[in-house]
């Protein structure tokens, strides 16, 4: 018996061996390949991006060797299910159903991806240009003021769902589980750095503070004499320009002409605050394109924060290869506008208020303070002839 099934086992053995192997490549599975040749607008939709942004990206990722091809599953495919997923906060479930694959399947394919594209974030992350970005050129309200300006600190509050024991520091101010990230933005609406994971609870100046302290974080320092415009969460030092304190600063305060700058810190303030108002920007974008920053997804922690930084870097990717056709990046260009100046009450003759700086301020508080004058100036000659 046992030289039998012995024999028995080395014909199956033998059999399975020597059986031709197929060598053909993974096809696209039905549901993504209907949907790359079908209407335009249901990619966009399914997927946030364009079909040549999708391919273009599938293609970053394979010929970096970060994604590869498996016996059944083709790049393209892992790479929509990632974007199906965080594009419309959907559950496991539902694209397992969609995509015709196992929930194993979809996992895997989600955590590689997502590990994928946060390793190119560092690409897709570039550093600031040290010339006078366009937007404050082309703008006589900005320029030459704040010719030096390389770009917009501030942090953003992102839901976040965390185990029982670790709530309480999640809270935020409004008592609402989140985590505080750290951003800084071009004029351009694109990311230039993004330090998520941080408690609801700690102050923005804190993250800051701990950001320059570290020097493995790479922060795209401002060089001497350039600057990065950060608001009142902040204090004013050298290469961050803050606004002046206990002054007006929020556009709404000066609305109306009964309402018009006074003096020459709130001139300060309120052209500061339209120019820093940029970050709002690309954080409205961000959440807009993939929902699932503004649900708590119910993933572990670590991945909660790899997820920033992974829509940060697509959203910098989207707008460089199609920055101007985009429907996001063109809905966002047609709402972009000036904010007048508020003309129209008579002026009294103003003393101009001087802060006392410390020394470690010295060198910020002093730049602040010319543009504030300068700008002051500017302004009443401007309001004289009007």
């Amino acid at each position: 018996m046992e030289l039998v099934a012995a024999a028995a086992g080395y014909l199956y053995y033998h059999s399975c061996v020597n059986q031709p192997q197929s060598n053909s490549p993974p096809t696209i599975c039905t549901y993504l390949k209907a949907l790359l040749e079908g209407p335009v607008k249901d990619c966009r939709e399914l997927l946030r991006m364009d079909k040549h942004v999708f391919h273009k990206l599938s293609e970053t990722l394979r010929g970096k060797g970060l994604l590869r091809d498996t016996p059944s599953v083709l790049v393209e495919e892992q790479v929509a299910i990632f974007l199906s997923i965080i594009g419309h906060n959907q559950r496991i479930r539902v694209i397992q159903e969609r995509f015709q694959r196992s929930g194993e399947t979809i996992s895997r394919h989600f955590n590689n991806v997502l590990k994928a594209v946060k390793s190119l974030s560092r690409e897709f992350l570039h550093p600031p240009s040290l010339e006078t970005p366009p937007e404050i050129v082309n703008s006589k309200r900005l320029y030459p003021y704040f010719q030096d300006c390389i770009g917009v600190v501030d942090g953003l509050q992102i839901p976040a769902h965390l185990p029982t024991k670790h709530q309480p520091r999640f809270q935020n101010k409004k008592g609402i589980l989140t985590q505080n990230v750290l951003a800084a933005c071009t004029f351009d609406s694109q990311f230039i750095f993004v330090y998520p994971g941080w408690e609801g609870s700690v102050e923005d100046l804190h993250i800051l503070r701990a950001v320059l302290d570290d020097p493995n974080q790479n922060f795209p320092q401002a060089p001497k004499g350039k600057y990065y415009l950060v608001d009142r969460d902040y204090t004013n030092t050298e290469g961050f320009i803050a606004p002046y304190p206990g002054t007006r600063y929020c556009l709404h305060e000066f609305r109306g002409a009964s309402q018009m700058p006074q003096n020459a810190h709130e001139l300060f303030n309120h052209r500061h605050m339209s120019l820093s108002n940029v970050i709002q920007r690309p954080f409205s974008m961000l959440k807009t394109r993939f929902p699932i920053l503004i649900s708590a997804p119910q993933y572990p922690f670590h991945v909660q924060r790899d997820l920033v930084i992974a829509t940060c870097a697509l959203h910098n990717f989207i707008k460089r290869e199609d920055g101007i056709h985009d429907w996001l990046f063109a809905a966002c260009a047609e709402d972009v506008g000036p904010v007048e100046e508020p003309y129209g009450q008579e002026e009294e003759e103003l003393e101009l208020l001087h802060l006392n700086s410390t020394p470690t301020d010295i060198a910020a508080d002093s730049l602040r303070d010319s543009i504030a004058i300068t700008m002051w100036d500017d302004f009443m000659h401007k309001w004289e002839g009007w």
